[in-house]
C-alpha cells in the first residue's frame, strides 16, 4: 500500500510540475537555485515521480517552486509514507490524485508540431457535437448513443494528437475532449458499461486539467463520483464528490457548483449519511440562485434540483415529502425525454409505497414500466427491478398483483 501512496504522490508532483510548465530538469535547476546546492537533478526528480521515494527534505523548497502551501506538500508526502491522516487532512488536489488512478490515454502537453494546422474553428466543432450528444441523450436511448459517442471521442483525440495548433487552440481542443469524454462515460454508465465509462471520465479529467478547466474538471470527477455511489462504491463517491467539487472551487459557475453540491447530496444518500445529504440539498438551491453556467450544465434547473431533492427524500424514506415534489415535477416534464421521465417515475413508485398508498404506486408503475419496455438502458432496467420487488410487499391488492403478473418476466 506504502508503495502505491508513494506512487500517487509522485503523479500529483507530476501534475503540480506540469502546471508550472517546468520540465524536470527545469524544476532540478530551480531548487538548486533557491538551496545555494547542485544535490538534485533530473534524475532525482523522476525518482520523485516516479514513487521510488518521498522528497522528504525538498518539501519547503518545492512548495515554493511548485506555487503550493508547504502544509499540503508536507501531508501529502505523510500520506505517502503510510500515516493515517484524520479526515479532511488531505486537500482536494490531492485526494483527487489519489482517487483517480492514471489513464492509458492521458493527455500531456503537445510536443510534436507535426500534422496539418488547425484553428479554433476545429475546437469549436468539437464542443458543438459534444452538445450534439448531450442533447441527444435527452430522447435517444443510451444502447443507441454508445459507439457514435466514443467514435467522437477517439476522433476529437486524434484531431489533438495529429494536428499541429496554436497553445489556445490546443487548450480548446482539450476542452472539447474533456466534454466529449463526459457526455460519453455518462452515456456508458447509462448502457451498464461501468469500466468504459470509468476510463472516459479519466481520459476527460486529464484534458479538462491540462486545460486548465477546473469547473469541467468538477463535472467529470463529480460523474464518475455518481456513478461510484450508484455500483456499490458508496465511500469512494462520497470522497470523489467531495474532492470534485472543492477543486472547482468557489468561482465556478451557479449551475456547476448547483451540480456538484447535487452529486455531493446524492453521495451521502448513499452512503447513509442524511444529514450531510440534506445540507448539500440546500447548498445546491443556494448555488442556483446566481443562476449562470456553462453550456454542459444546460439542463440544470430548479426543477431537476426538486427531483434530487425527491430522490433524496425517498432514499431516506421521507415520503411524505418526496411524493408532493415528485407529482409536482412530473406533471410538467417533458414526455420526449423517455429515460429521466421513467427514472422519476420509479422513485413515486418507492415513495408512494413507503407512504402505503399501493393503489397510487402500481398507477404509477404501471406507466412507468409501459415507457421502459422498448427503451434500452440499464439504469432503467435496474430500477425496474427495484419497483417490482418494492411492490411484492403489496400482492395482494389487485391493481398491484395485475402489474406484477403483467411484468413477472
Amino acid at each position: 500500500m506504502t508503495s502505491e501512496r508513494r506512487k500517487r504522490f509522485g503523479e500529483y508532483l507530476a501534475r503540480l510540475r506540469l502546471a508550472t510548465h517546468k520540465s524536470q530538469r527545469q524544476l532540478a535547476e530551480t531548487l538548486c537555485q533557491m538551496t545555494g546546492t547542485a544535490s538534485v537533478t533530473r534524475n532525482e526528480i523522476s525518482r520523485y515521480e516516479r514513487g521510488g521515494r518521498v522528497p522528504d527534505d525538498w518539501l519547503p523548497a518545492l512548495s515554493v517552486a511548485l506555487g503550493v502551501s508547504l502544509e499540503e506538500l508536507e501531508r501529502a508526502a505523510a500520506y505517502a509514507r503510510g500515516e493515517t491522516l484524520p479526515d479532511g487532512a488531505l486537500s482536494s488536489v490531492e485526494t483527487l490524485g489519489y482517487l483517480l488512478p492514471d489513464h492509458e490515454e492521458s493527455l500531456g502537453p503537445l510536443v510534436s508540431e507535426r500534422g496539418r494546422r488547425v484553428g479554433l474553428s476545429a475546437a469549436e466543432g468539437l464542443a458543438s457535437r459534444a452538445h450534439g450528444l448531450r442533447l441527444a441523450d435527452d430522447v435517444v436511448a443510451s444502447g443507441d448513443l454508445l459507439g457514435p459517442a466514443f467514435r467522437e471521442l477517439r476522433g476529437a483525440v486524434r484531431l489533438y494528437r495529429e494536428t499541429s495548433h496554436s497553445e489556445e487552440t490546443g487548450r480548446s481542443l482539450l476542452t472539447g475532449i474533456g466534454e466529449l469524454a463526459q457526455i460519453a462515460g455518462w452515456i456508458a454508465s447509462d448502457a451498464g458499461q461501468h469500466a468504459e465509462a470509468e476510463r472516459a471520465y479519466l481520459l476527460g479529467v486529464s484534458a479538462a486539467r491540462e486545460a486548465g478547466d477546473l469547473s469541467l474538471v468538477g463535472n467529470l470527477a463529480g460523474s464518475l463520483a455518481y456513478q461510484h455511489s450508484n455500483t456499490g462504491r458508496e465511500d469512494e463517491g462520497v470522497s470523489l464528490a467531495r474532492a470534485a467539487r472543492d477543486e472547482a472551487g468557489t468561482d465556478a459557475p451557479g449551475k456547476a457548483r448547483a451540480l456538484y453540491a447535487d452529486r455531493l447530496a446524492w453521495a451521502h444518500t448513499m452512503a447513509g449519511d442524511a444529514q450531510s445529504a440534506m445540507r448539500e440539498l440546500g447548498e445546491a438551491h443556494e448555488a442556483l440562485t446566481d443562476g449562470e453556467g456553462p453550456v454542459w450544465a444546460y439542463w440544470v434547473s430548479p426543477e431537476e434540483l426538486q427531483i434530487m431533492d425527491a430522490r433524496v427524500y425517498t432514499e431516506l424514506h421521507k415520503p411524505i415529502r418526496a411524493v408532493p415534489l415528485l407529482q409536482e415535477v412530473l406533471d410538467r416534464y417533458d414526455s420526449a425525454r423517455t429515460r429521466e421521465l421513467a427514472l422519476y417515475l420509479s422513485w413515486l413508485v418507492v415513495a408512494l409505497a413507503d407512504a402505503n398508498e399501493p393503489e397510487e404506486a402500481a398507477r404509477a408503475a404501471r406507466r412507468m414500466l409501459d415507457l421502459t419496455a422498448d427503451f434500452p438502458s440499464a439504469r432503467t432496467a435496474e430500477r425496474s427491478r427495484v419497483v417490482l420487488a418494492k411492490l411484492e410487499d403489496f400482492r395482494d391488492v389487485p391493481e398491484v398483483r395485475a402489474v406484477l403478473d403483467q411484468h413477472a418476466a
